[in-house]
């Protein structure tokens, strides 16, 4: 696919082509670095609006600093995109998040310039200062360390005891702020509040205006540079400790509110602060999706939307064959069916609202549903202190994110036996979003938590059930982990049926050979078994649907039945569902052999999700090719003797 490229933005390959441009080449290039990612992500979908409104801060950074040898990270990385482009991958962006193609987050292995790797929020501050802390050990005096966060990112703790540490030990370094007021959906909580009123009042107008006044013209300051830098510091004192601002009370010295797509007052600002030692806060107030009209007005719809019609706004949409909905949605639309019936139901989520689609609930229940922000580790215990307290709370966080709150978990909810419901939203394989976000890892952490049941549908019918189930049981925190995207059933809106907690079920019976499964790799298996019954064999299929308790009566059955056990997963196959089926063998001295098929000892990177079935050898021709080998090798023959394998 070849985009088409601006005349000054063609001649830009690395930043260093970009410093040889005179500043007032830079508000062009900006235009035609937007023009490029509507272009490109228009028709390959990657994240969007965060990215169009950080294009003059990646043009600034690059042009000030001297990248890679000065270090820049991106927070998160939805807002990199322009930082991409601008260091040796703009003729690559074509293949962003494609099976074999770049990584749609900054990654260290891929470009020197991405100084460290991201995709979950609020590590840069972490990282960074790491990083000064390790040049001023090394003597390296004349590198700059720079952090770009946004406002959502910054909600999380551990962007706050990141800060606190480096006021403390006064690091060189500089945290740009891109505030744009939203995350996916709009930010909540007070720091949002504080920020906007920073950004709105009249005492810090007229400190912005100060700073532009003090720094703004046509030349530079030469020996004058110091004694304005002083009046600078003497107008942050003066206008904003007046108002106990928060980033000085942590050490940090506060530049700012600045218009963050204003390029050549950036490019100004940030000489002057390389010029000031210690630790610094820029805040730059920016639009997500700046210079596309549709991602202004539609923010969150545009964070990543998709591929779409660049002229209209409008989404193309391939044809779907089946009607099946999202699981997401069908965890939206039956959290609302048992919170009218349950009064003490109650939805939290760490600011993923229309990601989980419990911004369903939060238009008809806004006082019994919670975004707490970026914000994992509370999230979980805020939903402990509810479950003390009678409420049944319903904790949706993906998989992925669910890593960041491991301790809360064991420490604040399964030690006190809490009735939470842990709703894992992208368990297993994402997609495009790659090794950051897959859900490989949740059965195998889980597991091995005492008081916690472990379940996973296989559609969106044992969705609903076992979310009526949990809200109806009293013995603990229960873990729902279900799949990005489609399930396989139209008719999924059926009345609620109790589940018996750790009970598999039968689907289809067979001879010799059992395939056993937990959640969605069931359709797989499924898939798999019509082709080899087409075949003449007959395999069997059981539906685990509990990790924990895992079904041991079954599994007897299973393990006296049958010769051998195909055990398949979307998980990572050290410590989950495979690992329970072959410690069960052990300990109970079966002799069937276990044949274990999921996530392998690695990270996987991005690729469609069908891609990915592929490369980590479970998809439904996976699973099917694993029996007939296994038939082959027993010597196994078809019922139609005429049948060849």
């Amino acid at each position: 696919m070849t985009i088409l490229q601006g005349p000054i933005l063609s001649g830009i390959d690395l930043p260093e082509d970009l410093r040889r441009l005179a500043e007032d080449q830079l508000e062009s290039l900006c235009s035609e670095l937007r023009d490029f990612i509507i272009d490109a992500v228009s028709i390959n979908p990657g994240h969007f609006g965060a990215s169009l409104g950080a294009v003059e801060l990646a043009v600034a950074l690059h042009y000030v600093y001297n990248t890679p040898y000065d270090k820049l990270i991106w927070d998160v990385g939805h807002q990199a995109y322009a930082h991409k482009i601008l260091t040796g991958r703009k003729n690559r962006f074509h293949t962003n998040r494609q099976y074999g193609g770049i990584s749609g987050f900054p990654k260290m292995a891929e470009s020197e310039y991405d100084a460290f790797g991201v995709g979950h929020s609020s590590t840069s501050i972490s990282a960074l200062l790491g990083m000064a802390q390790a040049s001023a050990m090394q003597g390296e005096t004349d590198k700059h360390h720079v952090a770009v966060i946004g406002d959502g990112s910054l909600t999380a703790g551990m962007a706050f005891e990141a800060m606190n540490h480096a006021g403390w030990v006064k690091s060189n370094l500089l945290v740009v702020i891109n505030d744009n007021g939203i995350a996916i959906d709009q930010n909540v909580g007070a720091l949002k509040e504080y920020l906007t009123d920073i950004t709105i009042s009249r005492t810090y107008n007229r400190f912005r205006n100060t700073i532009w006044n003090l720094t703004g013209g046509k030349t530079r300051y030469g020996p004058n540079t110091r004694n304005i830098l002083k009046q600078i510091e003497k107008a942050v004192k003066t206008t904003i400790l007046s108002k106990s601002n928060l980033f000085e009370s942590l050490g940090f010295r506060y530049f700012g509110p600045v218009d963050g797509h204003d390029v050549k007052r950036l490019v100004h600002l940030m000489r002057d602060l390389k010029e000031i030692p210690g630790p610094k806060i820029l805040h730059c107030i920016t639009v997500k999706g700046k210079g596309y009209a549709h991602a202004e007005k539609q923010q969150t719809r545009f964070h990543a939307p998709g591929q779409f019609d660049k002229q209209t706004g409008n989404r193309i949409t391939k044809p779907c064959a089946a009607y099946a909905p999202k699981y997401q949605n069908v965890f939206g639309k039956t959290i609302i069916e048992l919170a009218h019936a349950n009064p003490r139901i109650t939805g939290i989520t760490p600011a993923m609202p229309s990601g989980c689609s419990l911004h369903m609930m939060m238009t008809v229940m806004p006082e019994r549903t919670f975004d707490v922000g970026i914000a994992e580790q509370h999230a979980v215990t805020f939903s402990a202190g509810l479950a003390a307290s009678g409420m049944i709370p319903f904790c949706n966080i993906y998989s992925s994110f669910m890593q960041r709150a491991y301790d809360q978990v064991i420490h604040d909810v399964a030690l006190q036996k809490l009735p939470v419901v842990f709703c894992l939203d992208r368990a297993g394989l994402v997609g495009e979003d790659g090794a950051t976000h897959h859900g490989a890892f949740d059965l195998a952490f889980f597991r091995c938590i005492p008081n916690l049941t472990i379940a996973a549908p296989m559609n969106e019918v044992e969705l609903r059930n076992m979310m009526y189930t949990a809200q109806l049981d009293n013995m603990g925190a229960w873990v729902i982990r279900y799949p990005r995207g489609r399930g396989v059933t139209a008719n999924w809106k059926q009345p609620f049926k109790r589940l018996e907690p750790g009970k598999g079920r039968r689907i289809r019976n067979g001879e010799d050979l059992a395939i056993l499964t937990i959640g969605h790799t069931g359709n797989f298996a499924s898939s798999a078994i019509d082709r080899l019954e087409q075949k003449g064999f007959k395999p069997a299929h059981f539906d685990i649907r509990f990790l924990k308790p895992l079904d041991e009566k079954l599994l007897h059955e299973v393990f006296t039945e049958y010769n051998a056990l195909i055990v398949v997963e979307d998980g990572t196959i050290q410590g989950g569902f495979g690992s329970a089926v072959t410690e069960f063998k052990s300990d109970h001295n079966h002799t069937a052999q276990v044949i274990r098929l999921g996530i392998p000892d690695q990270f996987i990177e991005h690729g469609s999700p069908d891609a990915l079935y592929r490369e980590c050898g479970f998809h439904a021709e996976d699973i099917y090719q694993a029996a007939l080998t296994w038939y082959r090798e027993a010597k196994i023959h078809p019922v139609s003797k005429a049948v060849n394998l």
